[in-house]
């Protein structure tokens, strides 16, 4: 049985006992069913509601999910790690990662980045360099 269900028996049982809405008890009774089918009214507005808004937190989720299946491909959502080989890569070419010296965060980068000698960091902006052998030089722009 539901609330609205449960105040309409309330007020029925209260008509049944024929009480007298001029004296004082029979006043408060019904003021009382009166804010009790208010309530019941308003907390199934709600219920109402948080289940609009649950169906539509679903759609932007299933949306959400396509578009990470565009962008990103659809995969197990695993991030990488450093023996991970990206699959654009050309045959024989390696992935290789380092950590950002400024903002702590892993980056990943083929063997053309590391030939140029530096990259920048795509969590900071900060630009790190690279000596030929593929060990990390220096962070910043240039000063230490």
């Amino acid at each position: 049985m539901k609330i609205t269900e449960k105040v309409a028996y309330l007020k029925g049982l209260m008509e049944g006992m024929d009480l007298d809405t001029e004296k004082k008890e029979g006043k408060l009774l019904a003021a009382m069913i009166d804010v009790l089918d208010d309530i019941s009214l308003e907390l199934a507005d709600m219920q109402e509601m948080q289940e609009e808004l649950g169906d539509g937190l679903d759609a932007v989720s299933d949306d959400l999910e396509d578009v990470e299946d565009l962008l990103y491909g659809e995969d197990d959502g695993s991030e990488f790690d450093e023996d991970y080989e990206l699959d654009d890569l050309e045959d024989g070419e390696e992935c290789y990662g380092t950590t950002c010296p400024v903002c702590e965060e892993e980056i990943f980068f083929d063997e053309s980045i590391l030939e140029e000698g530096e990259v920048i960091c795509p969590n900071c902006g900060e630009k790190l360099k690279f000596e030929a052998d593929g060990e990390e030089e220096s962070a910043g722009d240039g000063e230490d």
